[in-house]
């Protein structure tokens, strides 16, 4: 499957990114000399992506003009400065800018590197995962010793057969959900029109066996603190290092 289309969850306050935030909305953040939301745009071209929307509200005058001179693929803005609409609601908000094909969804203050480039990069692969008959989301995941900046908790337990379920103790395969998705906007046709969490629907998908799983190729890296931008640095240098 060659996915288009994408949408990028941007709009959030970066509180635990403060003081830095006090002046700047985190997508803006700048890791090894790159903002953070350049990253993710980034994969999401690698892949193929041509169009995508990304949501915004903190320090919103900052990020459009930043978004609208990135070169690379169509960005369309969903405006959230009017009151946020959480990652569920956000999304859907966005993705009604956009047509009724599977998208990727990603989340601005992560990325990964060392993808191996003479294969499909992760999000190809993910995106040649995705089963709309048998799926209702495909989630990128990564194992805890390929994890950049995380605070150490396991989110769910990939099965044998690439189904997810929460992580509990002592599970076979817990790992950490790498903050990417393929999935088919008919899944929020349902949905509210106010803000809720995006973790309702995994919970759901869950309940019908339909949240899936695939693993990241590469270092994964979330950079929520000031400190982690510092730790981020350092695995794009031991990366390039070889």
């Amino acid at each position: 499957m060659h996915i288009t289309e994408a949408m990028v969850l941007a709009a959030g306050l970066g509180t635990r990114m403060r003081p830095i935030t006090e002046t700047m909305p985190k997508p803006l953040v700048r890791v090894a000399g790159k903002p953070l939301v350049d990253y993710a745009l980034d994969l999401l071209a690698d892949a193929g992506v041509e169009r995508a929307v990304v949501n915004v509200h903190h320090f919103a005058e900052q990020m459009i003009p930043h978004l609208q001179n990135y070169p690379r693929l169509e960005v369309l803005i969903s405006d959230e400065t009017s009151g946020l609409m959480n990652s569920g609601g956000g999304l859907v908000k966005g993705l009604k800018l956009l047509a009724r094909d599977p998208v990727f969804v990603m989340n601005a203050d992560l990325f990964w590197i060392g993808d191996d480039d003479r294969k499909k990069s992760s999000l190809a692969r993910l995106a040649a995962t995705f089963d709309p008959d048998t799926m209702d989301m495909a989630l990128l995941c990564v194992d805890m010793d390929h994890v950049t900046g995380h605070n150490g908790k396991r989110d769910f337990n990939l099965g044998h057969d690439g189904r997810l379920s929460r992580y509990q103790e002592g599970d076979a395969d817990p790992v950490v959900y790498a903050g990417a998705i393929v999935l088919n906007p008919a899944l929020f046709d349902d949905a509210p029109d106010d803000a809720f969490n995006l973790n309702l629907y995994f919970d759901r998908a869950i309940a019908s066996s339909r949240l899936y799983g695939m693993r990241l190729k590469g270092e994964w890296i979330t950079v929520g603190t000031p400190e982690a931008i510092g730790e981020a640095e350092r695995t794009i240098e031991r990366q390039k290092a070889g």
